[in-house]
């Protein structure tokens, strides 16, 4: 087989949580160009009817699903829906938020919607996504975005932060117990992706200062995640589970 063609996905059908836009948005549309049929969910089904129709425009497949990966029932609905359509053997759980607080200004409030959305939301997608799999007796790749927020600190988003270094170990530990299903477990860790919510800061004052802190001295564009998804979601990274990969031009490993 040439190589190149070891990052394919032909033929197999992907879930991507958190669709809608930016880096899931993405993601469905990489998958799609590179031969999955994508399950598109998300809170916000009228944005994925958008998606979906760009997907389409470019030859891909893809349909759209109403998902709160906060509420275990949506998430089982949800899945029960999508294996009408096949049994799915690629996720990227992507769906997060944040609250830019000060840590003493963080309420509970704030901490129950960034964890539910974001850490106990990637547990409910990924072991839902895993009962399918072992159901039907599937392989398949699970693929959890976390940030380098989970392995490095900064102000104000306290929450956030402790969330993903969450997803990080939650990540290692499905490894651990889906390897004997032949399931992978990873996780990616992006820093700062420009994407259309954030574009604004990031060309702003602000947002220069933060790049001149990057040892690479660039903010990540979308198509940085590419190279990353595709080694995880295909053949090519096969022997890969328990990894999270920095996708970040070097910024989790700058000097304090």
């Amino acid at each position: 087989m040439n190589p190149a063609e070891r990052f394919r996905v032909d033929g197999q059908l992907a879930v991507v949580t958190g669709a809608s836009s930016g880096i899931g948005r993405h993601c469905s549309e990489l998958l799609a160009s590179m031969g999955a049929r994508v399950a598109l969910a998300s809170r916000r089904i009228d944005q994925l009817e958008s998606v979906v129709k760009t997907i389409e425009q470019n030859g891909g497949s893809a349909k759209a699903f109403p998902l709160d990966v906060r509420n275990s029932q949506s998430v089982k609905t949800c899945f029960e829906a999508i294996t009408q359509w096949g049994t799915p053997s690629i996720v990227i759980n992507n769906a997060g938020i944040s609250v830019t607080k000060s840590l003493l200004e963080q309420t509970e409030g704030d901490w129950d919607a960034v964890m539910d959305t974001n850490l106990k939301g990637v547990w409910l997608v990924a072991t839902e996504a895993a009962r399918c799999m072992v159901a039907c007796k599937a392989s398949g790749s699970i693929i959890n975005m976390a940030s380098i927020l989970g392995e490095r600190q900064i102000n104000g988003v306290a929450p956030y932060a402790i969330s993903k270094a969450g997803v990080i170990q939650l990540t290692k530990t499905m490894a651990l117990e889906l390897a004997r299903y032949q399931i992978r477990v990873n996780a990616i860790l992006p820093g700062y992706v420009v994407t259309d919510l954030n574009r604004e800061f990031l060309h702003s004052e602000l947002g220069e200062k933060l790049r001149m802190r990057i040892p690479s001295r660039r903010f990540s564009e979308l198509s940085d995640l590419d190279g990353p998804i595709l080694l995880l979601a295909s053949d090519a990274g096969k022997a890969m589970s328990g990894s999270a990969i920095a996708v970040d031009g070097a910024h989790l490993v700058s000097s304090l």
